[in-house]
């Protein structure tokens, strides 16, 4: 067995296209060699700024013969079916294929023999069609070539079994063909020259000599460990960050983790605005105290061993980063000269979208939504909230975008409308509302759980939904430019976490009305295929809630519901309380967990295969069958148990569905399944007596439309 290195030089790569190009060159090359027929036994892949490589073993140096069969049409099939089988299967005529007779008539069968060969002769095939697959987010041409490549190449290694393979990648125009080789070259400062590498083994050990990690995960472990040392060492503690931490490892081939002192000027700005600066701009690492407050240290990562211990360029940076907190102090300062409430008459001026208005307009919005959401007749579990507070969070959820410091650092929005409107004096859980009204953010974001935020949160996130399926703009495949799977998992978390008893229609049904009261012109030129406003009224509520409750069952699977329970309880459409929705299918899967549940759901299924029987040969019985049986006019004691014991059981089954106790629900109808048992065993449904028969009928109706009510039984696994 034999090893395949591989290497891809050149100009600096950005951090954030490393791995990704690193996984889809593994992948690329993998899917070549096993389209090759060629086995292997691991593969790695690597990257540095520099560098792409990949190291696969266990090659075989020869590839065996091999022999396909490929069936094709029956025999006497057309002219151009049997012209087709000829051209895949490489045959010049019927003559070079055999007939058989496969028990279902005969076929003919083409075998195509391979002949093996040297590993190496296939391999140059296989990396150059990976290297032209291998797409880039941003790619450029250089020279006269008309490749295109993430940077500039400068070499590539390509070895097998130690020995360079024939070949070359061509970047076209007058620029030469760049060969494969066996020579790299180390880093760009701390090493001089090229060297030569015999495999994957010398290939690292000899790039590490010449200040090298060639594996992320290295550079990212001396990071780690390394600005952790000097942390220990200055008495202060790592802040951690795991995406900075990638990106860095992605900026050195050598790391060198220092250690740098914030200016005590600043140490009044607030923390986020200075960790944004660092990492944004200079890609710091931030610091705590003890007490968890911001430190003034930072560590900083170098790329090249300094002699004098990197004090020269911990000055540097030090003096970097002076100037860009100058500018956040200055902003921070201005600011706070003006109320955040005198930004309000600005966000007239700034566009939410063209078809959907101004920010003004929209915390107009928000601040009608927000009121909205504690009237009664949308919420179950009615929210008290001082309903000018509410009010004041909602208009000026957004006025910091009018800010110098927002306007610097975007990613601080609603952080610093918080500070600013604690300066002004407002109420803290005003200012609290403003900051947590955009969570969660993502799926390890901590949800609002205040009132007034929840409520401005929830608002926001529903305009938006509303606002966007209004004009058409809903997510489409892959595509959501505007966040609605994010907004919509939003709204689910924040209402589900805080158990929250909305009644998501009307809540809709009224923002649709708002959007239409602002300027109905606007939803009018966004609709969809030329949908008429009055269609935009009539759907975009429904739209959002099916969107909200598609979210809502994605969700639950990942959380490892049963996804045809899940499907059961969604099927009806109606249901637009979220908690309710999720404890119908938390009892439900609990219920069916035991054997009563199991029982039950076997003889609801006899009930309902009879009742779908009939109606398919009558396409009237549904009218027959509507209403609850005639216990009076069944015949058989058996029938009339089941029936006597289904209406005794209504009135229990009915108030545990009130109060929201499907447990209990599900308790009532498992004493059904004996009784319904019963039944089969002796009644004879359909009887030659008309009337009989459709009372019959209407108890199976009526056994499926009382467990419907909990869910869609149907649509549940035995």
């Amino acid at each position: 067995m034999a090893e395949l290195l591989l290497e891809l030089l050149s100009e600096e790569i950005p951090a954030r296209m490393q791995a990704r190009a690193a996984d889809d060159l593994k992948r690329l090359v993998c899917d070549g060699l096993k389209a090759a027929g060629l086995s292997f036994t691991d593969a790695r892949a690597f990257a540095t700024p520099r560098r792409l490589a990949l190291v696969v073993d266990g090659l075989p140096v020869a590839r065996a013969d091999v022999s396909e069969e490929k069936r094709g049409p029956r025999v006497g099939a057309p002219d151009q079916a049997v012209e087709g089988f000829l051209k895949g299967a490489g045959l010049a005529s019927l003559d070079q294929a055999e007939k058989r007779d496969t028990g279902k008539g005969e076929f003919w069968f083409a075998v195509i023999n391979k002949k093996g060969g040297p590993t190496a002769d296939a391999l140059p095939g296989v990396i150059d069609a990976a290297m032209k697959a291998l797409s880039w987010p941003k790619s450029m041409k250089w020279g006269s070539g008309t490749m295109t490549w993430v940077r500039p190449l400068q070499s590539i290694v390509a070895l097998f079994d130690g020995k360079v393979l024939p070949g070359e990648i061509a970047p076209g125009g007058k620029m030469a063909p760049i060969p494969f080789g066996d020579q790299t070259r180390g880093h760009r400062f701390l090493s001089k020259g090229e060297f030569k590498v015999t495999g994957f083994a010398d290939y690292a050990a000899k790039l590490r000599v010449a200040h090298v990690m060639v594996d992320p995960a290295e550079r990212k472990k001396v990071i780690l460990e390394g600005a952790q040392k000097l942390c220990g060492e200055a008495q202060v503690t790592l802040k951690p960050d795991d995406g900075l931490l990638d990106e860095v490892a992605g900026l050195v081939e050598w790391p060198v983790p220092l250690l740098g002192t914030i200016d005590p000027q600043f140490m009044d700005v607030p923390a986020e605005v200075l960790i944004v600066s660092m990492k944004t701009h200079q890609r710091y690492f931030a610091t705590t105290k003890g007490d968890g407050m911001l430190a003034n240290r930072f560590v900083v990562v170098a790329n090249t061993i300094a002699r004098d211990g990197g004090r020269t360029i911990v000055d540097g940076n030090e003096r970097v980063l002076r100037a860009r907190l100058s500018d956040a102090k200055f902003f921070w300062d201005q600011d706070r000269k003006e109320p955040l409430t005198s930004r309000l008459p600005a966000l007239a001026k700034m566009s939410f979208h063209a078809a959907l208005g101004t920010q003004y307009e929209r915390v107009e919005r928000l601040s009608s939504l927000a009121m909205a959401l504690c009237e009664r007749e949308h919420s179950k579990a009615f929210i008290q909230v001082d309903g000018s507070d509410l009010t004041k969070a909602a208009l000026l959820c957004k006025a910091d975008l009018m800010t110098g410091m927002v306007g610097e650092f975007p990613e601080l929005q609603g952080v610093m409308g918080e500070y600013y409107a604690r300066h002004d004096g407002l109420p803290s859980n005003v200012a609290r509302a403003i900051r947590e009204h955009y969570s969660p953010i993502g799926p390890s974001d901590v949800t609002p759980s205040n009132s007034i935020s929840v409520l401005v949160a929830l608002a926001d996130k529903l305009d938006s939904l509303v606002g966007f399926f209004g004009i058409g703009e809903g997510p489409t495949g892959s595509r959501d430019p505007f966040a609605l799977r994010r907004a919509a998992l939003g709204v689910i978390r924040i209402i589900v976490e805080n158990r929250l008893r909305f009644a998501l229609l009307p809540i809709l049904r009224h923002h649709v009305e708002t959007f239409n009261e602002q300027g109905s012109v606007r939803f009018q030129a966004g609709a969809v295929a030329g949908r008429p406003l009055s269609g935009l009224r009539e759907t975009t509520q429904h739209d959002v809630l099916i969107f909200l409750a598609d979210r809502f069952k994605v969700q639950m699977r990942e959380r490892g519901e049963r996804h045809d329970i899940v499907d059961a309880i969604f099927s009806s459409g109606e249901e637009d309380d979220l908690v309710r929705l999720r404890a119908r299918v938390e009892a439900l899967q609990s219920f069916l967990g035991t054997e009563a549940g199991k029982n039950l759901l076997t003889a609801y299924g006899r009930a309902v295969n009879i009742v779908r029987a009939e109606e398919k040969k009558d396409k009237t019985l549904a009218g027959k069958i509507a209403g609850a049986p005639s216990v009076g006019a069944l015949d058989q004691n058996e029938e009339k148990i089941l029936a006597t014991m289904l209406l005794e059981l209504q009135e229990h089954f009915n108030e545990a569905l009130k109060r929201d106790d499907f447990g209990d629900a599900m308790s009532e109808l498992s004493g059904l399944h004996g009784p319904i048992d019963a039944f089969f065993d002796k009644v004879i449904v359909n009887t030659d007596d008309e009337a009989l028969r459709l009372n019959r009928l209407k108890l199976l109706n009526q056994i499926r439309l009382t467990m419907n009510s909990v869910a869609d039984f149907s649509k549940i696994e035995g």
